[in-house]
């Protein structure tokens, strides 16, 4: 009850404040191609209904029908504002409609496509458990996955490979110690990733080092080192296609 009045009263305030920088910005989006500056995508949310996630469109009108999910920094689909538009998370903010929807939370699991959900194992369905989230401890850990895939022929399998991982594995620890004061941590260090990544992802280890996380998880949340290719939570091989 508390999660949802927050949700609601952070929501309502995100949406105000934010909207000096918003419309001009969807102005700009609008003025490049004279097409809706929102992109409205079909996402997966709790006990597995589908529900439409509005973002701030960053790419060129229809690019989902090229059938690739995960994007790159070097993906050619989007737009020059688009680049200004992800550099800034500006396109999570419209999120926040979701969140007065009720169809998300400020924190939580990150949505996933239908596609990425159908290679679900049986443990990362728990991930469905919970209203999916704008933020959540990946969202900072994994702020520069469209570096991370860039200049790869295959950046949906290489998502599969290397951020799903440790994606759902961090989504899954966060359900299991989820509070509210676990919460407000975490939406501030998200403000604190958009200036500086360095001290997010510091601010991130310190919690779940205090919270006991699994020795693995902990050195790949600090992203000193090469992702490597890891069995997702419940399945004991590499995912080989997507």
């Amino acid at each position: 009850m508390i999660k949802r009045l927050v949700d609601i009263l952070a929501a309502s305030l995100g949406l105000l404040l934010m909207s000096p920088v918003l419309v001009p910005v969807m102005f700009l989006v609008w003025i490049n191609d004279f097409h809706s500056p929102f992109y409205v995508a079909s996402r997966i949310g709790r006990g597995g209904k589908i529900f439409k996630m509005v973002k701030l469109r960053s790419m060129v009108v229809n690019a989902d029908k090229s059938g690739v999910d995960s994007t790159s920094s070097d993906d050619n689909r989007i737009t020059a504002v688009g680049h200004f538009i992800r550099r800034y998370k500006l396109d999570e903010f419209t999120q926040l409609w979701n969140v007065l929807c009720g169809q998300m939370s400020l924190v939580g699991p990150r949505p996933n496509v239908q596609r990425d959900v159908d290679l679900y194992s049986e443990e990362e369905r728990n991930l469905l458990n919970t209203k999916p989230g704008i933020t959540d401890f990946s969202s900072i850990v994994f702020s520069d996955e469209g570096e991370i895939l860039s200049g790869h022929e295959d950046p949906d399998l290489l998502y599969n490979q290397i951020i799903r991982p440790w994606k759902s594995r961090l989504g899954l620890f966060y359900i299991k110690n989820q509070s509210f004061m676990l919460d407000m941590k975490l939406i501030y260090l998200t403000v604190v990733a958009i200036l500086s990544r360095e001290k997010a992802l510091n601010g991130v280890y310190k919690i779940l080092k205090k919270l006991r996380i699994d020795e693995k998880i902990l050195k790949v949340s600090q992203r000193k080192e090469k992702l490597y290719p890891f069995p997702p939570p419940g399945l004991t091989e590499v995912v080989a296609a997507r």
